[in-house]
Order: structure tokens, then sequence, then C-alpha cells
């Protein structure tokens, strides 16, 4: 028998951290959680599997590689991967450098296909982008891929922009979270009962529960945020056209 030796190992030199920010539990949503991933270095995560929870994967630095079964799918900058309920999966990454990654989950009963987002195509693709004014949307996980509850994407904010007019959602719960620029952000029921208006910044999540306004104000600079929508599955601009023209 080969015998091989001991190591010595300490959680804080790790090269994968796993951290939960927030899940139905504490953030007044109902269906919608999310997790961040960081990797440093040649490392890999744990083999993950979610009981009813579809996950999508937001890829936001250096190139990995997720393994399903027998697959796998390479996630470049900006790159989003959805993976369905009850399925298992491990993250690598194979340079020098540090991965980062966001992974929201949505509860579901229905195990659909996995889905491969590549940004490289899709800001190219004109049917996936909304523009609006002063800002842009992109369709990352639309209506025409299978999932239970998500739909999600990227808006770029041109610098001291807003959302305009405010809106809510009857049917969808959802979250920002902001990964270019800095700015602010309100989230209310009535205008007279605002719950909180804060800057926001990189790598900042705010939730959005059922029926909250939740306009995004930019500064100086431009921004860009993640949204990801747990509840029934349309975007808001392509359901109500007011929307589109700011009406």
């Amino acid at each position: 028998m080969d015998i091989k030796k001991g190591q010595k190992w300490n959680a804080n030199e790790s090269g994968c951290f796993i951290t939960e920010v927030f899940n139905p539990k504490n953030s007044n949503l109902n269906w919608l959680s999310l997790a961040e991933m960081e990797l440093f270095g040649v490392s890999s995560s744990p083999e993950l599997c979610f009981k009813k929870e579809e996950v999508l994967i937001f890829n936001l630095k250096e190139e990995v590689i997720v393994y399903i079964d027998d697959m796998q799918y390479t996630l470049n900058h900006y790159d989003v991967l959805y993976i369905p309920i009850d399925t298992p999966f491990w993250i690598e990454q194979k340079e020098e450098d540090e991965a980062w990654l966001y992974l929201y989950r949505a509860t579901g009963e229905v195990k659909y296909d996995v889905w491969h987002s590549k940004w490289s195509e899709m800001k190219k693709n004109k049917e996936r982008i909304r523009y609006l004014n002063k800002k842009e949307v992109y369709l990352m996980f639309d209506v025409a891929e299978k999932a239970n509850k998500f739909m999600a994407g990227y808006t770029f904010y041109e610098s001291e922009t807003r959302a305009w007019p405010p809106h809510n959602h009857t049917d969808q719960e959802e979250c920002y979270s902001f990964i270019e620029g800095s700015g602010a952000m309100a989230v209310y029921e009535k205008d007279d009962e605002m719950t909180f208006v804060k800057s926001v910044e990189i790598g900042d999540h705010i939730t959005i529960p059922l029926m909250t306004y939740h306009p995004v104000f930019s500064h100086e600079e431009p921004l860009c945020f993640i949204w990801c929508i747990a509840g029934e599955r349309y975007w808001v601009g392509d359901k109500n056209k007011d929307f589109m023209d700011a009406k």
C-alpha cells in the first residue's frame, strides 16, 4: 500500500469561499436566494446540489468551468448558466486568478434543461436588448428559456440617470446586484412611506419584495446591475409598453 503524507490545512487558506447572502428566511422574499462564490488560484468548489431549487450562475470575473454530469461548460466574463432543480454540479478555476460568481436560487418543481447564455453573443443580439432612456437592458435569461420562476439580465445606466417612472411587480420578487459603478436606490410601497434610500456600490444586493417600487439612480459615473426575478415569467417592458415610453 502506498502510504501518503498528512497535510496541514486552514480554512483561511482555502481556494474556495461560499457565502450565503440571503434567502427567504431573512430577506422578506418568498422564493429567491443568493450565494456568492470566490475561487482563488487553481481551485475548485465542492459538489453542490439544491433540492427543489433551480440555480442561475453569473460569472463576474475570470473564466471558470462548471461540471454537470458528463458535460462541462466554460463560463467567461458575464456569462450566465441555468442549472435545473436537483442537479449536482461543481465549479473549477484553472488559472492563477480570482473568480467571482453569484449563485441565485429559486424554488421549483419541474426539472428543465441546462442553459448557457453567452455574453459575447447576447450583447450583440438586438432581440435580447431593450433600449430605454439613457439605459440598456440585456435579457440574459428570458421567457424563451425553460424555467420554473427565473428571469434575469443586466441593466446598464449612463451617468446621471434615474429609473422613471418607478414601477412595482404584483407577481414577481426581485434582487438587484450592483457590479459596476455606484449610485443610489429606493425601495418602498408608497411615496410617503419609503422604506429606505441608500447609496449602492459594487458588491451590494438589494431585495425587492412584491408590490414595492424600486427606482435606481446613477451619479457621476455609469453603473450596471444584475436584475434577477423569481415569479411569473415576463419582463415588465415587454408586457407594458407604457414602461418603455416612460409613462
